[in-house]
């Protein structure tokens, strides 16, 4: 018999420039499920993004998450389908919860946050996507817990993946 690892208590915070080397160990980890991510990428989401924050768990990132807002300077394809259909959203570029930490909460954790900052600053819609091909059914799992809904699908990276368009109301 199996049972699920034990939740656990992870502190949020604003992340800054000292927990970017365990992000980009987090995101380099699960590129196959994100894309890839280096300093100055990571610098730059940052900037634009309206939401950037770490779960720790003892100094240690567990995870983090990068939402950016509509009308930000960014150039991704995802984004750019989410602003020609929605005048106001909080778009979800990435999160990322470390192997080790998987299934406890940190997760949810993060997204109850990033809910409730939706919620504070009047942004009414919340999307993402995830890979449907090469198929990411943990992902796929999570974010119907959350009330995401497809919207559409494309094909990114020059082909390689097909992801779904996903929204939920905050």
């Amino acid at each position: 018999m199996t049972t699920d690892p034990q939740p656990v208590f992870a502190a949020l915070k604003t992340a800054d420039e000292s927990d970017f080397d365990m992000i980009l160990e987090l995101n380099d980890a699960e590129e196959q499920h994100t894309s890839p991510m280096d300093l100055e990428r990571l610098r730059s989401l940052a900037r634009i993004s309206a939401y950037c924050k770490v779960a720790t768990i003892e100094k240690v990132v567990a995870a983090f998450l990068i939402a950016i807002r509509e009308g930000a300077p960014y150039e991704n394809d995802n984004y750019r389908w989410f602003a020609a259909r929605c005048s106001s959203f909080l778009y979800v570029d990435r999160i990322v919860v470390a192997a080790r930490f998987s299934r406890r909460g940190i997760g949810a954790r993060l997204y109850d946050d990033l809910f409730a900052f939706a919620r504070s600053q009047g942004i009414g819609t919340i999307t993402c996507e995830y890979n449907i091909d090469p198929p990411n059914p943990v992902s796929r799992a999570f974010h119907e817990k959350y009330g995401f809904k497809e919207l559409g699908t494309q094909w990114v990276a020059g082909g390689a993946k097909q992801v779904s368009l996903q929204a939920a109301e905050a």
